[in-house]
């Protein structure tokens, strides 16, 4: 495969990457093995601190570097990592870029820069997009309902919920949920993002580290496949349909966490009703496992093929 020109803008320029791609923070999934496939595809790869393992992800990072010369980030889960210390060290591990999330990042965001990271918000709202610019971030993470893991009780699409975010905002933007290639990429910039963050596209990859079963039922739902439990309850959560987790759907409220005590199982061994597989409704555009260079250089040669086919609809001078 021919290897896409790099996209030059913001966001590239904030990152050090070709393409303004960047991998979600899946916890337990975004670790090395994925994230440096992702850094030395051209994107951005992350590693996850919301399972609190802090000594594994430390050794984590430092298997990153003997992976890929490429630049990485990490994303700070603010309300799984309380009383952690977590802002001090991800500061040690001397990367420059920081997604924060499911908290406030008032409490992070001045530290980090000071550090010298560039600091995006993930944000389900308008409103927390609006308290997060105040609070000073570099950009944000504008994640629609659509998008699989833990979600706001009160869900926007990507369709909605990006355009407004961008016409009350002037800071970088990438898009996410629903993400997983050229067309859904040249969609979100056509709604104002500059790049764009893939969660199950990446786990449902070749180098992503969750068993073969999880795969395959990704590759295998339909776009209805997917549903959103614990919604008068937080965190709400969208996931593959399986028998767990229909039986979970018409409980209004329950302890989410409480189904997550066999991830070992799930993630790695196979067992699809042992935990919550965590998906989006993307999984109904996923229609095989690709190694992560060939899904971001064909998302990226996608992209300028949908932008090519958009000037057929420009007038002429």
């Amino acid at each position: 495969m021919t290897r896409a020109a790099p996209i030059n803008n913001r966001v590239t320029e904030i990152l050090g990457t070709d393409y303004p791609i960047i991998q979600a923070p899946m916890g337990w999934i975004a670790r090395a093995q994925l994230a440096s496939a992702v850094s030395n595809a051209g994107g951005m790869g992350i590693i996850e601190t919301a399972s609190g393992e802090f000594d594994i992800i430390e050794a984590e990072v430092r298997k990153m570097r003997d992976l890929t010369d490429k630049p990485f980030g990490m994303n700070i889960a603010l309300s799984y990592v309380k009383g952690s210390n977590i802002i001090d060290f991800v500061i040690e591990q001397g990367i420059k870029f920081v997604t924060t999330s499911s908290g406030s990042p008032a409490v992070c965001t001045e530290a980090l820069q000071a550090a010298g990271i560039k600091v995006f918000h993930v944000i389900p709202t308008l409103d927390m997009a609006l308290k997060a610019v105040d609070c000073g971030v570099d950009g944000l993470v504008v994640e629609g309902g659509e998008g699989g893991g833990f979600k706001n009780p009160s869900p926007v699409s990507s369709m909605v919920l990006l355009p407004l975010v961008r016409s009350r905002t002037d800071v970088p933007i990438i898009a996410a949920g629903g993400m997983c290639d050229g067309l859904s990429m040249a969609a979100a910039f056509a709604m104002g993002a500059e790049g764009v963050q893939m969660g199950t596209r990446m786990l449902s990859s070749a180098e992503s580290p969750v068993h073969d079963n999880w795969k395959a039922a990704v590759v295998d739902a339909a776009e209805t496949d997917t549903v959103f439990l614990n919604q008068q309850s937080r965190p709400a959560l969208r996931a593959l349909r399986t028998k767990r987790t229909t039986e979970l759907l018409p409980l209004g409220a329950f302890n989410a966490m409480e189904h997550f005590a066999g991830v070992p199982e799930l993630y790695f061994g196979g067992n699809m009703e042992a935990a919550i597989p965590l998906s989006g409704q993307v999984v109904g555009r996923i229609n095989s496992v690709e190694p992560v260079a060939d899904v971001i250089q064909g998302t990226v040669s996608g992209f300028y093929e949908s932008l090519a086919k958009l000037q057929e609809y420009t007038p002429s001078p």
